[in-house]
């Protein structure tokens, strides 16, 4: 059994990357992508090795020679690889592959190294390893039958995304036996190249041969390995996320993008699980293409939709790109000094830093706090935050209690800033918020910043309303907003919400009621301190075990929480913050966190 790898391409979509090298030199966390393959073929056992070169031939041929000192390395110089693709290296290639099986790979690709053992010991002669069909893959997909025979190759250009339920992705690792290149692939492959050129893919002559129903070629479905392959800068990204030693912090310092990694439960980024409900989204499906091609309305039109959905003046609401941005360029406008409760969002923290603002952060170790606490802590300041409920704590402070901070503090002339981006949480009989026309009139030092894509359940298109009655305050944030800030997917979001009201009060009822029931479980596994929450997240202090090791044990899997470690007012034990999802959900993720409990003993 030999090896041979196709490498002779520019790789020109990894930009500075590969200037001055071939993809299979990138390397990742440390280690090319071809040194990965030779791994896994010293782990099979397979020490012959074929390289199909030409861009950077030299540099890749001096890279082999110094990883695969114990290999039987033959290369191959594809000198026109600038105006053909891996039809004709494969064909370069066809003499040795005509003489022994082979494991052919291309070499993009960084994978778990198993599956290269596993496709030798599969009895099958002739295989094409594939992963079901996810939506961040791109290339030729397979079908299959009963029996794993291919009975298509369907190339990228042939696509139906309605079949995409039946699809799997080829890998693009194939194990070949000599007498089937021999007598079927090599006759097809010379036909193909006289016919069509050699500027196409090998895969078109795996395509021709899997209609002809004896071909007897397989596939080796190898969905539960991790596997990537790498065009672009991003992908090389998600690899190293993929494939790092500390993939918590990896996916950590994404902020988010989880659908490159469809196997991670997001337990850490905040949303709504039970709302847009189906309805909703088919209304917003139906109106794709239109919401795609078409400019948004300008900013102002965007706030009338909002104070629509938010039921309050239009003359009170400014819209952002999220309450993130809103965050900011307020805290720019504000001047003075702050007054934070800690721990808190960081955004507010991050923000007053940045405007260069004094911040007076005030920790309570019980992460509960009155009225009679808030007013003592910030009579200094100029400029009062209040998250409501708090984050990450879930702490929340009731109606009569918060229009009595209101009213002190519109005696004290001090502004106030009241996020309630969680307040729709809260359960039925507390529920309330601050975002009426009364209210805003009686404390025009009052602004309320929402964030419509937690709430909503729709972070993907980014969604916050600022609201208040002191209107040269919102007509200089306005003026630091981008006439088309909102796109046309969140504008026809808000448009269409109100109809879908009795919905999302049903979805953030339901919220409710299962954070009752997560909390109580939490609560019995006897790991955690559970802190009472009126948001759609729990906070917790670990009894046992540290915040890190338990990240860890979850992400491997393939739950990621919150770890407050490091985070103010987070220092005195360790914390986690985990998101409240759907119920069949919460159980699978207390059911690993039984098995971490088992660990620790």
């Amino acid at each position: 059994m030999q090896a041979v790898v196709l490498a002779a391409g520019m790789g020109s979509r990894l930009g500075k990357y590969t200037e001055n090298s071939t993809k299979c030199m990138v390397e990742v966390n440390g280690k090319s992508l071809l040194e990965r393959i030779f791994d896994s073929l010293r782990n099979a056992g397979i020490k012959k090795v074929v390289i199909v070169t030409g861009y950077c031939a030299e540099q890749l041929n001096d890279h082999a020679r110094a990883i695969g000192g114990d290999f039987d390395i033959t290369f191959i110089n594809n000198d026109r690889y600038a105006t053909t693709n891996n039809i004709y290296s494969l064909f370069l290639a066809s003499e040795h592959m005509s003489e022994e099986d082979t494991i052919l790979f291309e070499s993009d690709l960084i994978f778990d190294s198993e599956i290269v053992s596993e496709l030798i010991r599969c009895p099958d002669p002739n295989v094409v390893t594939v992963s079901k069909f996810e939506n961040w893959m791109d290339g030729t997909v397979t079908t299959f039958d009963s029996e794993n025979r291919v009975t298509a190759f369907i190339e990228k250009s042939k696509f139906n995304w309605d079949n995409c339920s039946s699809y799997y992705k080829t890998v693009n690792i194939y194990k070949l036996s000599k007498e089937f290149f021999s007598n079927w692939y090599l006759p097809f492959l010379k036909a193909y190249i006289q016919t069509c050129g050699n500027n196409a893919y090998y895969e078109m002559v795996l395509k021709i041969i899997a209609n002809i129903n004896d071909s007897n070629l397989k596939v080796m479905d190898v969905s539960d390995k991790k596997w990537y392959e790498i065009d672009t800068p991003q992908d090389l990204q998600v690899a190293q996320t993929l494939f790092g030693e500390n993939k918590l912090r990896s996916l950590s310092e994404r902020y988010g993008g989880y659908w490159r990694f469809q196997d991670i439960r997001d337990y850490c980024y905040l949303v709504n699980p039970w709302f847009p409900d189906e309805k909703m989204i088919s209304e917003m499906k139906h109106s794709f293409t239109e919401l795609l091609t078409q400019y948004p309305s300008g900013s102002r039109i965007i706030s009338t939709a909002m104070a629509s959905l938010l039921d309050v003046s239009e003359d009170y609401v400014v819209t952002g790109n999220g309450a993130a941005e809103l965050i900011r360029i307020i805290m720019r406008n504000l001047k003075g000094s702050y007054y934070i409760t800690s721990p808190s969002f960081n955004e507010y923290i991050n923000s007053a830093e940045t405007a260069s603002a004094e911040i007076g952060l005030c920790e309570n170790e019980s992460f509960e706090y009155n009225k009679e606490f808030i007013l003592k802590q910030s009579e200094n300041c100029d400029i009062v935050i209040i998250i409501n409920p708090d984050n990450p704590s879930g702490h929340f402070i009731s109606e009569n209690e918060m229009y009595e901070i209101l009213d002190a503090l519109y005696e004290r002339n001090q502004k106030v800033i009241v996020d309630e981006s969680f307040v729709d949480f809260a359960d039925s009989d507390i529920r309330y918020t601050l975002i009426k026309n009364a209210t805003l009139l009686k404390y025009p030092n009052l602004s309320v910043i929402k964030s419509i894509s937690k709430s909503y359940g729709v972070p993907g298109i980014r969604l916050g309303a600022l609201c208040s009655s002191d209107t040269a305050l919102l007509k200089s944030v306005a003026h630091d907003i981008p006439i088309w800030n909102i796109n046309s997917f969140a504008e026809f979001f808000l448009q269409i919400c109100g109809k879908y009201k009795k919905s999302y009060i049903n979805a953030c009822d339901m919220i409710a009621s299962e954070r009752a029931r997560f909390s109580s479980l939490l609560d019995k596994t006897g790991l955690f301190v559970v802190y009472p929450s009126q948001a759609n997240y729990i906070m917790c202090r670990m009894k046992k075990g540290t915040a890190e090791s338990l990240c860890e044990f979850l992400i491997e899997n393939n739950f990621l929480i919150k770890n407050l470690n490091g985070k103010n007012g987070c220092d005195n034990g360790e914390y986690i913050r985990i998101a409240i999802k759907k119920p069949e959900e919460n159980d699978e993720l207390i059911s690993v966190v039984y098995e971490y409990i088992r660990n620790l003993i």
